[in-house]
């Protein structure tokens, strides 16, 4: 098993490296494996094709850490950690970020981010809990704040990452706790 995971973060770090120096689409299988050491037969033993394993990368170094932290009513800390550990591999999100299409980043961290929340949610036993409301279902949950955290995300990368991941951490708890509605009042100058 531990090789395994060997194999798979040695395929990650060729993947990262290849993603700064050119287009993510233009990346081969090839380079991939020949930047890790090992054939191509081992990639596919492990990854369907390079959008696989840049969706592995996401949830194993970015979303997986955190689960911990959320079992432990520790979101905050959830938070900054996500933003540390993207702001940690800067370069190659600022690159990622810029695929488009069907693959996009944007959609693979969306789906990873939602897949997290759903089985997060399923776990704490929310579907009993929304039973009154016969719509608001387990996946409309989910796709609502995995939408709002991407969109975070995804807007915090392309513009450079400038915020540090506690400020972060601030502007989407700000996000997340409000009411369209408050925000409405607070920039008309209402309640804070």
């Amino acid at each position: 098993m531990e090789e395994k995971k060997d194999i798979e973060h040695e395929l990650a770090r060729s993947l990262k490296e290849l993603a700064v120096r050119e287009p993510f689409e233009k990346i081969t299988i090839k380079q991939i494996t020949d930047g890790a050491g090992v054939i191509r037969v081992t990639f596919y033993n492990h990854f369907q094709d390079k959008y696989d394993l840049l969706e592995w990368i996401v949830r194993t170094e970015i979303l997986e850490p955190v689960r911990i932290l959320i079992n432990n009513k520790m979101f905050r800390e959830a938070l900054i950690l996500i933003f540390s550990n993207l702001k940690k591999d800067q370069e190659f999100y600022e690159h990622v970020v810029k695929l488009e299409g069907q693959n996009s980043f944007e959609e693979i961290s969306y789906k990873s981010i939602r897949n997290m929340l759903y089985s997060l949610y399923r776990d704490e036993g929310a579907a009993k809990r929304l039973e009154k409301h016969p719509w608001m279902t387990l996946d409309y949950v989910a796709d609502y704040y995995a939408n709002s955290m991407n969109f975070v995300v995804m807007y915090w990368i392309r513009s450079g990452m400038q915020a540090s991941p506690e400020e972060m951490e601030t502007i989407y708890e700000y996000i997340a706790t409000r009411s369209m509605w408050d925000v409405l009042e607070e920039f008309r100058g209402g309640k804070t």
